[in-house]
């Protein structure tokens, strides 16, 4: 699959965590930017390359900005910006969650 444009999804509120999606050449690479990256970091990551993996996407760049998010979250925003990065909103994904 194929990133078309720049999406971002999620919010800055508290139990939240917003991810934004860009074309990319080197496989899943991840910007997070957590208070609580120290304990969680490798979790949040997970979820995020999985998502994206289990989505069709290799090549990626994310920027996340977690604000204490639930994996559920993480998850539903990876594949709502995964799906608006490639323009593929009109077939929801939902298998992937």
């Amino acid at each position: 699959m194929e990133i078309k444009t720049t999406a971002v999804a999620g919010t800055l509120e508290s139990s939240d965590i917003q991810i934004m999606i860009m074309n990319g050449s080197n496989g899943i690479e991840i910007t997070l930017e957590s208070d609580v990256a120290k304990a969680y970091g490798d979790q949040i990551r997970s979820v995020i390359t999985d998502t994206l993996k289990s989505f069709g996407l290799t090549n990626a760049k994310v920027k996340a900005v977690d604000k204490g998010a639930l994996d559920c979250v993480i998850k539903a925003r990876t594949l709502a910006a995964a799906q608006r990065a490639t323009k593929t909103t009109d077939k929801p994904a939902l298998e992937v969650l």
